[in-house]
């Protein structure tokens, strides 16, 4: 139990785009990342950074063009650790004809999972995504919500060792998002490696240990988040009352005013001394409400680091 969950060595992945003109496009670059055992690694990116790529290729479905790969501490293309992982891609596709109930206990047969444990199985992995009442329904009738549902219960019928989710998320409603996270957060109480992709940001803030962040094939930042966001811009925020706007915008330091009513949120670098502020404040018949330090939000990280258009780059091509 020593080894890593997931480590990945030199991985590199191109598709060829065009029609008339073929040519290789580079989605994944010499890609270095290591995922411990127990914890919550969140794989962010914008669309077309290679996360899906990667995850295909953690789940041999597609194969690298170089680099190493190993899973629970076997390499790639030994079968032996597969039985032991559960998997959701981003477009979960299902025999529309079947019922969740038939589908899991399809699910449990290729696990070589006993008839009765694969039943109490089913329903209980059915009760805790909330289908246990469409648990006979055939499938064709279930919105995207629903088999995102059944998707991240397939990938738990083997109570999986490591579980990879693409974009879990995706097509649920706020109901379905917190079920989500309570069963991601469950799998890590049980001692389970978690690997996912999200656009939700606010999420993975909740959510993850770990987070890597992949902009075009690159690793731009791994870590963990109170390590990656204390290397951000901080500052303070200021509420006062019974200033104007040139006694706001004029303060020692400030570097912003807003107005949020009859009160002004005033930001302060990090460092500026408070005491001249209240002084200013007070001189003005004014009060000082509350000060607060400001952490920078993995969301405003994200824009900073991945964002094309800051630097005048194009959206890549694919995922």
């Amino acid at each position: 139990m020593t080894d890593p969950a997931v480590e990945l060595r030199g991985l590199r992945k191109a598709y060829l785009v065009g029609h008339l003109r073929r040519r290789p496009h580079a989605v994944l670059h010499d890609l270095d990342l290591t995922v411990e055992r127990g914890e919550v690694f969140g794989y962010l990116g914008p669309n077309g950074s290679g996360k899906t790529t990667t995850m295909k290729i953690l789940a041999g479905l597609l194969r690298a063009d170089a680099g190493t790969v190993s899973v629970l501490g076997r390499p790639l293309g030994d079968p032996a650790w597969r039985h032991r992982v559960g998997f959701l891609p981003e477009h979960p596709y299902f025999y529309d004809y079947l019922t969740p109930r038939e589908y899991l206990d399809y699910a449990g047969r290729l696990f070589g999972i006993p008839s009765a444990e694969r039943k109490a199985r089913s329903d209980q992995l059915l009760e805790q995504v909330g289908l246990a009442r469409y648990g006979g329904v055939a499938m064709r009738r279930f919105s995207k919500g629903m088999l995102q549902r059944l998707g991240l219960a397939q990938a738990m019928i083997n109570l999986p060792e490591l579980v990879f989710l693409d974009e879990p998320m995706s097509g649920l409603d706020p109901i379905g998002r917190r079920m989500v996270r309570d069963v991601i957060a469950g799998l890590k109480e049980r001692g389970a490696t978690v690997f996912f992709s999200t656009h939700i940001l606010s999420d993975a803030e909740s959510l993850c240990d770990r987070v890597a962040l992949l902009r075009e094939g690159r690793l731009v930042k791994t870590g963990r988040l109170d390590e990656i966001l204390s290397a951000g811009d901080h500052h303070l925020e200021v509420l006062v009352a019974g200033i104007g706007a040139p006694v706001a915008e004029s303060l020692p330091g400030a570097v912003g005013a807003r107005a949020i009513g009859e009160r002004w949120r005033v930001e302060l670098p990090r460092g500026v001394p408070l005491g001249p502020v209240a002084h200013a404040v007070e001189a003005a018949g004014g009060r000082v409400l509350a000060v607060q330090p400001v952490r920078q939000s993995l969301e405003d990280y994200f824009v900073s680091q991945v964002d094309p258009s800051r630097e005048g780059r194009k959206w890549p091509l694919a995922d």
